[in-house]
């Protein structure tokens, strides 16, 4: 019985892990980020494979092309609202930063085009 309890609440722990990204990182100030060269710097080289990923890079590097792909399904309201200042401020101020991030992750401008209407009615022009 014991085993069972044990299991059941294991596989609801890995069921949990599947369905949300992590919000450990939830409390960066993103825009601090992407006004900071400094800060901006680590993130972009990351996100390029130009240079070493702090953890947070990391992470964000790793759940980028599955949180473009799914309409960032597992993010949590705070990780969207994130996202759209992020995009938003590195549309309008960094362009050429934008298009090379742009370039790496979206190609074909599927998910530009994907979101285009979203992000319109926020505000953000892509």
């Amino acid at each position: 019985m014991k085993f069972i309890v044990l299991f059941a609440a294991l596989m609801a722990y890995v069921v949990a892990q599947d369905t949300v990204y992590t919000n450990k990182y939830d409390n960066i100030d993103v825009l601090e980020v992407v006004k900071s060269d400094r800060l901006f710097k680590n993130y972009y080289n990351c996100l390029l494979d130009q240079g070493k990923c702090p953890p947070d890079a990391a992470e964000l590097k790793r759940v980028l092309p599955e949180a473009l792909e799914t309409d960032c399904a597992k993010c949590s309201p705070k990780q969207k609202e994130s996202s759209d200042k992020a995009i938003e401020y590195l549309s309008a101020n960094r362009p050429e930063e934008w298009a090379a991030l742009k370039a790496k992750y979206d190609p074909d401008n599927k998910y530009v085009e994907k979101y285009r209407a979203d992000a319109e009615k926020s505000g953000i022009k892509l």
